[in-house]
């Protein structure tokens, strides 16, 4: 029985070659984007505009910095002397009146001295005192019988009169005045001229 079919051979592919296969697209974007001029403009514009903002503020702040007048610190003598002068209106109670002047002299020789006298009791003070030769041995002397009356007021309920009152605040402002800094002796009292002899 003779039958006719068809022989089928598949399609053989190309021989592989060695060259490498190039894709193409259709659409290629540039290595290097350049922007729009009105960019570079506008940048540049607002560079120039931070700076002119930023040097008209310096030379501003420097008017002002120069127009503000340098106050020099008070001395610690002179707001000893204010802090005494105002203790003087409680003369009449005598236990504000010994706390003012005890606090001005110790708050002086504090910054006068970098002594802690605000922290410490008076006998601590005093201590600490003895070992320094900022004062005259006379200073000290003084000073601890300034404190001691101080004390005496502020913890005994001591009140004496108005004599006495004024006597401490004397002893602390002689305190003051006796070791200001830059101290200069006092002048010479001038001489008093002799009596001229009455001719007869």
């Amino acid at each position: 029985m003779n039958t006719n079919s068809a022989l089928i051979i598949p399609a053989q592919s190309p021989p592989p070659t060695n060259g490498v296969s190039l894709v193409f697209h259709d659409v290629l974007k540039p290595l290097i984007q350049i922007p729009n001029a009105w960019l570079w403009f506008i940048w540049i514009a607002a560079i120039l505009a931070l700076l002119a903002a930023s040097w008209m503020a310096w030379r501003y702040w420097r008017k002002r910095a120069a127009a503000v007048p340098v106050v020099p610190p008070v001395p610690p003598h002179v707001r000893a002397r204010r802090r005494l002068d105002a203790a003087l209106s409680l003369l009449s109670q005598p236990k504000p009146f010994s706390i003012a002047v005890s606090d001005a002299v110790r708050s002086y020789l504090e910054e006068r001295f970098d002594f802690h006298a605000p922290e410490r009791t008076t006998e601590e003070f005093l201590y600490e005192l003895q070992g320094t030769n900022l004062l005259t041995a006379s200073q000290k002397l003084s000073l601890a019988d300034f404190l001691a009356g101080c004390d005496l007021i502020k913890f005994a309920k001591y009140e004496p009169a108005e004599v006495g009152l004024r006597a401490l605040h004397e002893a602390a402002l002689r305190l003051v005045n006796e070791t200001e800094p830059g101290l200069t002796a006092p002048p010479a009292a001038p001489a008093t001229p002799a009596p001229v002899a009455a001719t007869p």
